[in-house]
């Protein structure tokens, strides 16, 4: 197991310098921070004095190093656009996007799980064939017209819920949460189905189809043969060996939650990490686009390495190999 981790380890740091590397070179070689800074009206010395400061008159080599070890401090920049430290614009916006992320995740994750097995076991059933029929609606819509749907339902014409926007926060030292406050939550519902609704059909998909293979196996017809209750032979043995191949997918797409939130955050103009990145490009702040890279990516391996280390403890003929 020691090993095991030591071995995916190595591998995210690996990963992580591939990606600030990416992300050193769309800071340097995209858009040029003396306009952006200075505007267009600034003299040829004080550019020069600029780009010095900077440190891109230096080798590519040298300011890559320095480039790096400033990440490692925390200094991601200073944002082309609004004039302030990317990390303290990141640090605002970021307990919004991983609270729409974290809700999506629950309700994607419980609800498949638990529709999938539901299908599985009533695989006949007129509610599963219903509940299948549904879910083809989540596999096949993009997630932006769900959520106009969403809106124009729910806030045009029952006006239920609010349309965009986060409702109202409460702040708990240095996080800002929602999750305290009913307009927060009723601001939240929306574009967390919205997010989730796609993983959830995709992930009840995968745990029916898994279900089904397993409730075919010799081992299962071997505990009815035994006389074991149905119960136990569903979620005692056939669930547990479900979940296997499916937590490798949810993991992924639980790191997909927070890196294509950025579509939802638009449609809802929900004031998170996702809806500066839309805004950075379009405004040219190449630190803000740089700083998301390295954030999505740091989340990514991450999730992947808890995702790993959950398949190991879950599976134990990994743990003998």
């Amino acid at each position: 197991m020691l090993v095991h981790l030591l071995r995916r380890l190595g591998q995210s740091v690996l990963v992580l310098l591939a990606v600030s590397l990416i992300s050193f070179l769309v800071f340097r070689h995209i858009g040029d921070p003396t306009i952006s800074l200075l505007g267009e009206d600034a003299t040829l010395e004080e550019r020069a004095e600029l780009t010095a400061r900077l440190g891109f008159d230096r080798p590519v080599p040298v300011q890559y190093l320095r480039y790096l070890g400033e990440v490692l401090q925390g200094d991601l920049g200073v944002s082309y656009r609004f004039k302030r430290p990317v990390a303290e614009l990141i640090a605002e916006r970021l307990p919004a996007t991983l609270e729409l992320a974290l809700v999506a995740a629950v309700f994607a994750i419980a609800g498949g799980i638990a529709l999938g097995v539901y299908t599985a076991i009533h695989r006949d059933g007129a509610l599963s064939r219903a509940i299948m029929t549904v879910s083809l609606v989540g596999v096949s819509l993009p997630t932006f017209l769900i959520g106009i749907g969403l809106i124009y339902l729910f806030a045009v014409e029952l006006r239920w819920l609010p349309s965009f926007g986060r409702g109202e926060t409460v702040k708990l030292g240095a996080w800002s949460t929602g999750l305290l406050t009913a307009s927060g939550w009723s601001a939240l519902l929306l574009p967390a189905f919205t997010l989730g609704f796609y993983k959830l059909t995709l992930i009840m998909r995968l745990v029916r189809a898994e279900m089904l293979e397993v409730l075919r196996s010799d081992y299962i017809r071997f505990g009815r043969a035994r006389g074991l209750r149905t119960r136990d032979l569903h979620y005692g043995h056939a669930l547990r060996n479900t979940l296997i191949p499916v937590i490798t997918i949810t993991g992924l797409q639980i790191g997909s939650l927070i890196a294509f939130a950025i579509v939802t955050e638009t449609v809802f103009q929900w004031p998170g990490v996702g809806l500066l990145f839309i805004s950075s490009i379009q405004g040219v702040d190449v630190p803000v686009v740089a700083a998301y890279l390295l954030l999505i990516a740091l989340l990514y391996v991450l999730i992947n390495l808890v995702v790993d280390l959950l398949y190991v403890a879950v599976d134990p003929r990994l743990r003998v190999a």
